[in-house]
């Protein structure tokens, strides 16, 4: 076990070490080398992390690489953490962004060579900062990668940066985040004042716990839950994943589907018995959850671009995780992080896929009976919209059951409203499957002739990706089914251990337990079935227009209403500020000084007219003025 432990530093180190060669030698790296630069490095911390999550006990490894920041009587190592759930992330994150690698490897085919290695880069950097952020032993170490993160997005969201519309979706995803970015900074700063430390067993350990009061850690994880929000995507911060969707394809599986955007989720569930004492955030994260659950089906309804549709579902499925951690099911939520990172995944390079084959195409309403033309395609994406949906024994089923039980568990109607949302999921994702792959085909002549399975770099990471969508679940099969067949829940014990003596669970009966399920699959079925029956049709794409359906096209005016609350009255002020500090104080102030010494110049110079006679009338005075001096004023 040493063996491996001493080797754990190499999983981030590996994908920096892409970087730099990558970023160094994009233009004299071939399209192959940067293949297997890029795809190589991640998968050398694929098989640590396999190595790694074998040897894993219930203590964990704690390792010390430097002393980072010394401050007087603060200590802030770089320091790495490995036990169930850095392990558990390892995993998701090197093993989806290998398959994502290889992926990227044929759909970026048409880049330069150049653009290539750059595209392969960011990559590298990315999962090198995700790495960083669950495997910190501290909330300083976490920081640098969740900045890291943010970074890449940026760079990645905006790679086609020529597009100024592409520009304009990275430079929005960047400031959204940093606000959520400076309430966890906050946290920090908060954390340092009370604690004196930030490293995560000192400061979750109950004797640090005592010296914060009620209202400190309050505080505090609302802090927390603001960062959250930001980089998960969730009201109020959620606007920008949407329209992240700019990036190319594989950035979206990557960073917007199964990594960056459960960042937050993974924040939360490290800080969780932080958020077991405030039940207030909790109640605050179970509204936000289940508020932007519901807003973001609801808008999925109506979006005609694939990846759109993909987007606003991503959204959505956070809000169930964001239900899961207010209702304090820390387990029930990173199972549906793990499983989301199947499906999603699968579901993105499987539009990815489409979107090839239909020459850049991403309107749905062009689409249509392509499942005869991308057989691969098709099969592994239905795949993964019956897992999104919850139909057993695929893996959504097993998650989304979990989540929905604990919500009944916290209010029956808190688990009705969260039935009707995963009811919409169901029908917005089977519409969208019904748009693209059955019916008749809706293209130009051109994109028919065109149309092509995607080669094996492309569907082999789909078909792996199906697998783990069907079998992925079974881990954490309910004790109602099979006792002790739930895995994950055994193996994240350790972790959630002191949240869960405080916690008190309304325990459901089996017969209770056996009925929700029933309840939620018969209703799930009902409801794609109904989305299949109406999209399936030769003229399913004409939907009829109403005030409904364009308030959801629309996406509920928020980003109107952001601009109209937030961005004008800040242009304004910052217009008015520039007129009058910036041109009239500080400009006048800087511009009055350099009039002032061109005067004072151009009226000494007559000192300097080179008569001579003037020099020594000059000097006359002076001397007649040190004599009365010397002699009157001494």
């Amino acid at each position: 076990m040493s063996n491996i432990i001493s080797l754990a530093w190499l999983i981030p180190v590996l994908p920096l070490v892409g970087f730099a060669a990558l970023g160094l030698g994009r233009n004299l790296l071939s399209k192959g080398a940067s293949t297997l630069i890029g795809c190589g490095t991640i998968l050398g911390s694929f098989i640590i992390s396999i190595l790694l999550f074998g040897k894993v006990g219930n203590s964990p490894v704690l390792m010390h690489l430097f002393d980072f920041i010394r401050v007087s009587d603060l200590t802030i190592g770089f320091d790495f953490t490995l036990d169930q759930l850095s392990c558990l992330f390892l995993l998701i994150i090197t093993g989806i962004g290998f398959l994502i690698h290889v992926y990227s490897s044929s759909y970026m085919h048409e880049e330069s060579s150049s653009h290539f290695a750059r595209y392969f880069a960011y990559l590298n950097l990315f999962v090198f900062s995700m790495l960083l952020l669950v495997m910190g032993s501290n909330f300083v170490v976490m920081f640098i990668g969740w900045e890291g993160v943010g970074l890449c997005s940026y760079l990645l969201i905006g790679y086609w940066f020529r597009n100024a519309d592409y520009g304009k979706a990275a430079q929005k995803a960047f400031v959204m985040n940093r606000i959520g970015d400076l309430g966890f900074l906050l946290a920090i700063f908060w954390i340092i004042a009370r604690a004196g430390t930030v490293d995560f067993n000192e400061v979750f350990s109950p004797e640090v716990l005592s010296k914060f009061s009620s209202y400190d850690i309050t505080c505090i994880t609302l802090l927390l839950l603001l960062g959250a929000t930001g980089k998960s995507a969730q009201i109020p911060l959620y606007t920008w994943l949407p329209d992240a969707m700019a990036g190319p394809t594989p950035v979206s599986a990557l960073i917007h589907a199964a990594t960056m955007v459960t960042a937050g989720i993974y924040m939360v569930a490290r800080s969780n018995i932080f958020f077991t004492l405030a039940p207030h955030t909790q109640d605050v994260m179970l509204i936000i959850g289940l508020s932007t659950a519901f807003l973001a089906a609801t808008v999925a309804l109506r979006q005609n671009d694939i990846k759109k549709v993909l987007a606003y579902s991503t959204v959505s499925q956070l809000g169930f995780m964001f239900l899961a951690l207010g209702s304090g099911a820390y387990v029930a939520a990173i199972f549906h992080v793990m499983t989301h990172a199947f499906f999603k995944a699968l579901l993105f390079l499987g539009a990815g896929s489409v979107i090839h084959a239909m020459s850049g195409e991403q309107d749905i309403r062009n689409m249509g009976g392509l499942k005869k033309s991308l057989p691969i395609t098709h099969l592994t994406f239905l795949i993964g919209c019956l897992a999104i949906a919850g139909i057993p024994p695929l893996s959504g089923f097993f998650s989304k059951d979990e989540i929905l039980a604990a919500a009944y568990g916290k209010s029956p109607i808190l688990w009705g409203a969260a039935l009707f949302v995963a009811l919409l999921t169901a029908f917005y994702m089977f519409r969208m499957y019904a748009l693209t792959f059955r019916g008749d085909f809706r293209g130009s002549e051109k994109q028919k002739s065109h149309l092509h399975e995607s080669p094996l770099a492309m569907t082999f990471p789909l078909m792996i990706l199906a697998l783990l969508s069907i079998a992925g679940g079974w881990i954490g099969i309910p004790e109602v089914i099979m006792h002790g067949a739930h895995r994950l829940s055994a193996f994240l014990a350790p972790i959630f251990s002191a949240s869960l003596s405080r916690q008190h669970p309304h325990a459901l009966s089996h017969t209770l337990e056996y009925t929700l399920m029933a309840v939620s699959v018969l209703l799930v079925i009902v409801s794609l079935a109904i989305a299949l029956r109406k999209y399936s049709g030769s003229n399913a794409a004409d939907e009829k227009s109403s005030a409904v359906s364009r308030f959801l096209e629309n996406k509920w005016f928020v980003d109107e209403l952001y601009d109209k609350l937030i961005n004008k009255p800040l242009l304004s002020l910052s217009g008015l500020m520039n007129r009058l500090v910036e041109i009239r104080i500080i400009d006048g102030f800087v511009n009055g000084v350099g009039r002032f010494v061109q005067f004072g110049g151009r009226q000494l110079r007559w000192l300097q007219s080179g008569q001579v006679g003037a020099y020594v009338l000059l000097m006359t005075i002076g001397m007649l003025l040190l004599l009365i001096i010397k002699f009157y004023f001494q």
